[in-house]
């Protein structure tokens, strides 16, 4: 009987031991850092090295710490720009635990230290995003030159026109970055890197964009129009100069070939009709009454002298001819 006591005695002892030995003990691995905590105080440094470590049962706790990289999703936010245009800015960053004592002290858990992330990169966010310009804010560096569109170049008003960057969103992050880190020191906490992730406009300022992107296209178009019409008003010029040129020569050809054709006609009339008196007074006869023909009509009333060459063939009608033989007398 004693000595199942003493078994049993043993055992309890050993057991005990054991308890106070696995709550002494704690693992720390590769990814984490501790700090031991003594009735909620942190005592003594982190522990930082992975491995098996050792602490004081019951009144001491490990609290467990990331020692990872760890990231900051923010929140997409709305905020005006230097030139009140409303865009919604959504960014990330990166961040890890540098004191882990202070951090404990500070914030407790990861949880706390987000928001604590939110409060202080969102309030930096909005205060840089005031101080500049929307092309600030989208335009990567200073220096980088712009491209522009041919169809735009040389446009009247401000269509195309680009505004002298400053800064740029390389160094607007960077000044966000360095007015931040400082802050979050206090909370044991070092910030690693800042971005834009995504920026937009506000969807009532989207309209206005839309609105401006389309008049500066319809000036673009007018332009075109008005350059196209001034080129088909020069070549409507143009065309009716060419053909009044060609008219004017087509008429003085014309004319020179009709006044030939006349001449040539007047010396082969001439030429026939005198080669007697008959022939000629017949030519006479012939246009008389090619003139008697186009001047008298029904209706027509004319006063003539009994001596003018226009009456010398109306007094003879209804006469009887003369004798031949009296013709030459």
């Amino acid at each position: 009987m004693n000595s199942l006591s003493k078994l049993i005695s043993l055992g309890v002892v050993a057991l005990v031991a054991l308890i106070v030995l696995v709550s002494c003990a704690y693992s720390v691995r590769e990814t984490e850092q501790v700090i031991i905590t003594q009735f909620g105080k942190p005592v003594g440094n982190a522990v930082t090295n992975a491995g098996l470590h050792f602490k004081l049962p019951v009144i001491q706790h490990a609290n467990f710490v990331e020692k990872r990289v760890l990231r900051w999703d923010g929140r997409p936010s709305e905020m005006p720009t230097k030139d009140k245009t409303y865009i919604v800015v959504d960014a990330f960053g990166r961040w890890r635990i540098s004191d882990p004592k202070q951090y404990f002290l500070r914030l407790r858990d990861e949880r706390s230290a987000l928001s604590r992330l939110d409060d202080i990169l969102g309030s930096e966010i909005r205060n840089a995003i005031a101080k500049h310009e929307l092309i600030e804010v989208i335009r990567t560096t200073k220096d980088r030159e712009p491209v522009v569109d041919d169809v735009i170049e040389g446009a009247r008003g401000a269509v195309g026109q680009l505004y002298a960057i400053n800064k740029g969103r390389e160094l607007v992050q960077k000044e966000i970055f360095d007015n931040a880190a400082p802050k979050l020191t206090t909370f044991g906490i070092e910030l690693l890197d800042l971005q834009f992730k995504r920026i937009n406009y506000n969807p009532s300022v989207q309209e206005r964009i839309y609105e401006r992107m389309i008049s500066e296209r319809q000036q673009i178009a007018e332009r075109f129009r008005s350059e196209g019409a001034g080129e088909a008003a020069k070549i409507l010029g143009q065309k009716e100069k060419d053909l009044q040129t060609i008219e004017s020569e087509a008429y003085r050809k014309i004319q020179e070939i009709r006044g030939e054709a006349d001449a040539k006609a007047t010396e082969i009339y001439a030429n026939a009709y005198n080669q007697s008196p008959a022939a000629s007074a017949f030519y006479e006869f012939l246009n008389t009454m090619e003139t008697y023909k186009s001047a008298i009509s029904n209706d027509t009333t004319l006063i003539l002298t009994t001596d003018s060459e226009f009456f010398k063939y109306l007094k003879d009608i209804g006469l009887p001819p003369e004798p031949a033989g009296t013709a030459g007398e």
